[in-house]
């Protein structure tokens, strides 16, 4: 089977402050903030038509996944995997083809209940450069990398497993880390193209259906000048500046409008195949801010 996923191509996010998260994806993040629709706008990150989409209906929380394969064939293979291993799903219709602005998807649930889509053909503005919503320096890393990576809520973690090894992910655990009530926490980490983790899961139970999203920059002043931005508005930190042990990313985490969190990230070395595991990250990334599902241990004595 060569119907592999290969980027995450877009997201869908569910907002009860459509008019904070305009300030905070564009004037802080830098996102282009396009309006077009009553119920929503859309965030762009490169020459996508968009790369987000925000719905103003107030649930705080992610509202589906879009994960991409190369073409049809490949979407159509997908579908015999799906079929072959037991797990609904359904063909979109032309008209949810077109709202999401592909050529074609398919609709399903992972295994933690998190919407899913795989879907193939995106609208690709070309002609339409790029705005960022603040000035900067460069742009936000996407390309063959996807736009970021995201930290999901699943239930059985050996069902995501082989949830996303199924569909072509790679990965397993990358650290160990220790709770305050005395066991291990064990994130498994997985990766669909050079990034080094498109998607992860294992950290116990969440309130919401994502504890967070990484985006990152090309360029150390956006990233330096999105922290700036952060403290100036006194916004959460739940982890500060820091770096990871596994994909060496100069990252700090900040709580987004609707309570979860951010990872503006800059620097992030390419996927590994070889698998490692970690028990600190090098340094920083200490926490702060209390209550959004990080509070870990990050670094040894």
């Amino acid at each position: 089977m060569t119907g592999k996923i290969i980027e995450l191509g877009y997201m869908g996010l569910s907002v009860s402050d459509g008019d904070a998260w305009r300030k905070f994806a564009g004037d802080i993040i830098g996102m282009q903030v396009i309006e077009e629709e009553e119920d929503r706008y859309y965030l762009r990150m490169d020459e996508w038509h968009h790369r987000i989409v925000v719905h103003t209906d107030g649930d705080d929380d992610l509202a589906y996944l879009g994960w991409r394969v190369a073409g049809q064939p490949e979407l159509e293979e997908v579908a015999v995997l799906l079929e072959q291993n037991g797990v609904e799903y359904r063909v979109g219709s032309e008209e949810e083809a077109q709202e999401r602005k592909v050529l074609g998807l398919l609709k399903l649930e992972d295994p933690g209940g998190n919407p899913t889509e795989i879907f193939y053909g995106p609208r690709v503005d070309s002609h339409n450069p790029f705005h960022p919503g603040r000035p900067m320096h460069g742009r936000f890393l996407t390309g063959n990398q996807g736009i970021g990576h995201c930290i999901l809520r699943q239930t059985d973690d050996d069902a995501a497993y082989k949830f996303y090894s199924m569909l072509g992910f790679r990965g397993s655990v990358e650290y160990h880390l220790p709770l305050p009530n005395g066991m291990t926490a064990k994130p498994i980490f997985m990766h669909c193209n050079d990034r080094d983790h498109s998607v992860a899961f294992g950290m116990g139970p969440m309130p919401k259906r994502i504890n967070h999203f990484m985006v990152e920059y090309t360029d150390l002043r956006d990233f330096g000048i999105t922290h700036d931005k952060i403290r100036q508005e006194a916004r959460d930190v739940a982890l500060t500046l820091g770096m990871h042990s596994n994909d060496r990313a100069l990252t700090f985490y900040c709580a987004n409008p609707s309570g979860w969190l951010w990872e503006p990230g800059w620097a992030a070395r390419k996927a590994i195949d070889a698998q490692e595991y970690y028990v600190s990250d090098i340094f920083g990334h200490d926490n702060e801010a209390e209550g959004y599902g990080m509070d870990l241990k990050m670094k040894c004595d």
